[in-house]
């Protein structure tokens, strides 16, 4: 099979850990062990990542830089930071990968740039998470002093910016060249560099893209069997934090419309695995990092499929 797997940016960098280096690899090293065992069973990987957690840090790196030297340099765009994100991150997936895959497997990180409208609601309404977590008083205050919306991500707080939906992968074509030579290929890392028409030129957008609905747009695009979404849950819960949850097996998109999920966190994987499943047949699956290897063989997971309707729970 040819499967996408979309790692989340907190499957990378998990909630309240230090936001070091040293850190993010050993996350990497995790995933690469998961990956490594999905090209061992003779499927055709496509890796995608998040970056909110490290697009953020770069960001304020940024901030402290600009204080630092002259209150009136400008710091470097979201763009610009998505841009540095997808080669770090990919740098780091492709050495541990590597370290693990016999070594004439071929790797490749691919810095892509994605297309949005300029028009698109969501830089009204910012919802997408960036950098670490905050109490809410300290969110508030970072909120007042740098004009930023911020928003509660579980007991946290975080920084939100916009999240344009993604219309087009510009690099499809080379990202389809090295498929078909049997390249473990990285691409889309954050969700793209976003990117946007002003007349006839291409320029760079402040937002951040979802990188769960590029991940269905690039396994769409190269024809994925198989959508993998990687985050740091095992299952979608119903009811999440309460003593009420209940963990789904296994759902037709349908179902899961009805249920309703947070926009700042699943609703954009479910709303990606819906969509892949809708427009394609096949399926999608929602679940933990450590778990790729079992989901790719149907045993862990939320599975999102048009197969039959209805809802299935754990």
């Amino acid at each position: 099979m040819r499967v996408v797997v979309a790692l989340g940016g907190n499957a990378l960098q998990r909630r309240g850990e230090a936001m070091t280096a040293d850190n993010q690899r050993a996350n990497v090293k995790v995933a690469a062990e998961q990956l490594a065992a999905v090209t061992r069973l003779g499927h055709n990987l496509v890796m995608c990542h998040g970056n909110g957690p490290q697009v953020g840090l770069l960001g304020l790196q940024n901030d402290a830089y600009a204080r630092h030297v002259d209150d009136k340099v400008t710091p470097y765009p979201l763009d610009v930071l998505g841009a540095q994100t997808e080669g770090m991150i990919g740098y780091m997936i492709e050495q541990e990968l590597g370290n693990v895959l016999p070594f004439e497997v071929p790797l490749a990180t691919i810095l892509t740039q994605t297309e949005v409208d300029a028009n698109d609601p969501a830089f009204k309404n910012p919802t997408k998470f960036v950098g670490p977590v905050y109490t809410k008083e300290e969110a508030e205050k970072l909120a007042a002093d740098k004009g930023w919306t911020v928003k509660a991500d579980g007991e946290y707080y975080r920084r939100v910016v916009p999240s344009p939906k993604p219309k087009r992968i510009f690099e499809m074509r080379p990202i389809k060249w090295m498929i078909e030579k049997g390249a473990v290929v990285i691409a889309a890392g954050g969700g793209g560099i976003p990117t946007m028409y002003q007349g006839d030129k291409l320029v760079g957008v402040e937002a951040v893209i979802d990188k769960d609905l590029a991940s269905a747009l690039l396994a769409r695009e190269v024809d994925a069997d198989y959508f993998v979404i990687a985050t740091d849950v095992k299952t979608v819960f119903v009811g999440w934090g309460t003593p009420e949850a209940k963990a789904i097996r296994q759902a037709h998109p349908d179902e899961m419309d009805k249920l309703g999920f947070a926009a700042g966190s699943m609703g954009p994987k479910v709303e990606a695995a819906c969509e892949f499943a809708r427009l394609t047949g096949k399926k999608a699956v929602i679940g933990a990092l450590e778990d790729i290897e079992r989901i790719v063989k149907g045993e862990a997971g939320t599975v999102i499929s048009t197969e039959r309707p209805g809802i299935d729970w754990y």
